[in-house]
């Protein structure tokens, strides 16, 4: 079954704990926190002591999305907040290999994620260590854009490394998520979807998560 990560970009930070409560109860799988510093990319969001507090009252997997320069100089900070997945972009480090390997030195698993013009060769000789891959579908940054349609395709190219990898990788997807792209995302060979706007903006979050898994046909 697709698993499906909110992204709390798309929340009221008025009432952050609640809102990821409400998501909790609504059945989805991780917690997708984005990290922002305003240097890789143009916003600023939150830190590791909003995610500790968020673990404090919530049970779901935390899925950290580290959008920052220098990502294992805070690696630590985030691994001991709670978070279950830490992710990184290849863009972000010179030795990709090395910060994979001590992100899962904290007890944590490890992603990497690609900005949609990043060639997936930059995986090749990574992909005995990592747990997760995280194809932006969108340039990161902001939540409520457009699914880049080239990233499908990109998408299922990933799909197929690592299917000759012959391991147990997560294939996660980020951006533009919604009615009109989960299905080809999926199709495409995505085994996580990270969703923002379509879920805070459902009236029924229950029921968007099954038709975002594909449940209901």
């Amino acid at each position: 079954m697709t698993k499906i990560s909110v992204s709390m970009l798309a929340s009221d930070y008025s009432k952050f704990g609640e809102e990821a409560l409400r998501m909790q109860r609504a059945g989805v799988d991780f917690l997708h926190m984005d990290v922002m510093d305003g240097c890789f990319v143009p916003n600023i969001s939150f830190g590791a002591g909003v995610i500790k507090a968020v673990h404090k009252v919530c049970d779901a997997p935390l899925d950290v999305h580290l959008m920052v320069n220098d990502p294992i100089r805070y690696a630590q900070d985030f691994a001991e907040a709670g978070a279950s997945i830490l992710t990184v972009h290849a863009e972000c480090t010179p030795h990709l290999q090395r910060a994979v390997k001590f992100i899962q030195s904290l007890g944590v698993k490890a992603g990497v994620a690609l900005n949609p013009a990043t060639p997936l060769e930059e995986l090749k000789w990574v992909m005995d260590d990592i747990d997760m891959i995280l194809i932006m579908t969108v340039n990161p940054g902001f939540g409520g854009q457009k699914l880049i349609p080239a990233t499908i395709e990109k998408t299922a190219q990933a799909a197929e490394m690592i299917r000759r990898s012959g391991r147990d990788i997560e294939l996660e997807v980020d951006g533009g998520v919604a009615l009109a792209t989960c299905a080809a995302l999926r199709e495409a060979g995505a085994t996580m979807l990270v969703a923002g706007s379509a879920l805070y903006g459902a009236p029924d979050a229950a029921e968007m998560l099954r038709i975002l898994r594909g449940e209901n046909k």
